[in-house]
């Protein structure tokens, strides 16, 4: 059975850092495209950043290029996120997903992903 379990939302305030980990089991991890999504109220789920467990280049959407930073643990099973200068705007459930295949131009749609964790609040206030 897949599982996704996300830790290490939290409140910060505007400027400040914080990581997020994902830990996966039940999937043979090095096979995996693995990708962070957040949400907000009334929005889509948006792609922030994925990454191939294989050992492809991660990519990063526009709004979090030299802020945030993705990478995985091959030997723990588990996916970061760290996420520096943080904005008001970045609030938003986090989500971690993963997908059996090598990432494609696919990565940043959500449909495309069969596993989810069950998210992690990131508040960031002004």
């Amino acid at each position: 059975q897949v599982q996704l379990v996300e830790s290490g939302g939290g409140s910060v305030q505007a400027g400040g850092s914080l990581r997020l980990s994902c830990a996966a089991s039940g999937i043979i991890y090095s096979w995996y495209c693995m990708g962070w999504f957040r949400q907000v109220p009334g929005k889509e789920r948006e792609g922030v950043a994925t990454i191939y467990v294989g050992g492809a280049s991660p990519a990063y959407a526009d709004s979090v290029k030299g802020r945030f930073t993705i990478s995985q643990d091959n030997a723990k099973k588990t996916m970061y996120l760290q996420m520096n200068s943080l904005k008001p705007e970045d609030t938003a459930m986090y989500y971690c997903a993963a997908e059996g295949r090598i990432c494609g131009s696919w990565r940043f749609s959500q449909y495309d992903y069969n596993y989810w964790g069950q998210g992690t609040q990131v508040t960031v206030s002004s």
